[in-house]
């Protein structure tokens, strides 16, 4: 079983920069795809960004330019690197793994993901 934490959310003020890590206990980490989404009682989940096994990434229209999703296989680590956060980034954020590799093609869809860690709060405020 595959098993996942996230880590490095916390308060920031409107335009700050913050960046999730999402740590995988398991291998093989280089075959999965890899998921960022986030969920508020308001909006329920959304699908921010994902990245395949040779690389491909999708995000979400809204937020491209200000999110980047990456990963680390060696270290077994992806990130999201969250910029000019705005209060409506406000929520709780999850990352998720496949485990084919590649399914991040045309979006982010969060019945596709087979593991998913506890998620770490966002908080965005003044």
């Amino acid at each position: 079983q595959v098993q996942l934490v996230e880590s490095g959310g916390g308060l920031v003020h409107p335009g700050g920069s913050l960046r999730l890590s999402c740590a995988a206990s398991a291998p093989p980490f280089h075959y999965y795809t890899i998921g960022w989404f986030r969920e508020t009682p308001g909006k329920g989940r959304e699908g921010l960004a994902c990245i395949g096994k040779d690389g491909n990434t999708v995000y979400k229209d809204s937020l491209k330019g200000r999110f980047t999703i990456s990963r680390d296989n060696t270290k077994k680590l992806a990130y999201l690197q969250m910029d000019n956060l705005t209060p409506e980034d406000t929520a709780r954020y999850y990352c998720a793994v496949e485990g084919t590799g590649y399914i991040c093609t045309d979006g982010i869809y969060s019945n596709l993901y087979d593991y998913w860690g506890q998620g770490t709060q966002v908080t965005v405020s003044s």
